[in-house]
């Protein structure tokens, strides 16, 4: 994730809160080792944030175990003339690097919300994964780093906010993959799992189903397979595939996508 991101971008700023995998080292370290320890932000969030879900539901916004306000504490660190929001389990593919790289001359005569689709990575070993193309997540994840855009308090996570209304650039399919572990808990940063419940977590709703079914040797039509040869982890060659070729292999196929989000 991180290499990625300080390759494509001016700065990086790493919010740890409360890891325990020395994430704060690590990511000094990458920073070094890339000689963009300069352009590398690590700093600490020392509060518990709520889960999203019910326990955020009731955690007032401006408490500061609310996922609102970490959000919003987190971005006033930053001083860029845009702001890109990333999760720690997102991988940048090498086009993805270099389309985020040139956006920064390229909105210097106009200002824009990024909208950036993304597409659930399910690993089951370093050598061997599943791309879901049933399900493909479009959010809001950067924008004019300005008074106005901030974070608000919904229903089962926070909300992006901004001032009147803006243009979007939507980035293509493709660039961006997030991870998940079929040997991890990838869902307990929820409370509790009632997905079903409502309409604005059906996204999370697919990754369950998708997750346990794949535990359980279960793969469908929408999940494309990927292997790796040899040493190369299998993120490396999600990574270096194409918009191109991914188009090919799944649009060309006529792979349908349940949901948009």
């Amino acid at each position: 994730m991180l290499p990625g991101l300080l390759r494509a971008v001016d700065s990086v700023i790493v919010v740890d809160n409360g890891s325990t995998d020395g994430t704060p080292e690590i990511a000094r370290t990458v920073g070094e080792r890339m000689g963009a320890s300069d352009r590398l932000t690590v700093t600490e969030y020392p509060f518990r944030v709520s889960r999203c879900g019910t326990e955020h539901l009731h955690t007032h916004p401006e408490s500061v175990h609310s996922l609102t306000y970490f959000y919003n504490w987190s971005f006033s660190h930053v001083d860029t003339r845009y702001a890109l929001k990333w999760d720690g389990d997102m991988v940048l593919s090498h086009e993805g690097e270099r389309t985020i790289r040139d956006l920064s001359w390229q909105l210097e005569a106009f200002e824009t919300v990024i909208v950036i689709p993304r597409h659930s990575l399910y690993l089951a070993s370093d050598r061997l994964a599943f791309m879901d193309t049933g399900w493909r997540n479009r959010e809001q994840w950067a924008w004019p780093n300005r008074p106005g855009f901030s974070f608000g308090k919904g229903f089962e996570w926070e909300i992006p906010l901004q001032p009147g209304k803006f243009k979007y650039t939507h980035l293509p399919q493709f660039m961006v993959f997030e991870l998940k572990w079929l040997d991890l808990d990838e869902f307990d940063h929820w409370s509790p799992h009632t997905f079903e419940q409502s309409v604005r977590t059906g996204r999370k709703g697919r990754e369950m189903d998708v997750f346990a079914r794949l535990q359980e040797g279960d793969v469908d039509g929408d999940l494309v397979r990927v292997e790796s040869d040899g040493d190369e982890h299998v993120v490396d060659v999600v990574r270096r595939r194409s918009v191109a070729e991914w188009d090919r292999l799944v649009i060309g196929a006529g792979v349908p996508a349940r949901g948009v989000m």
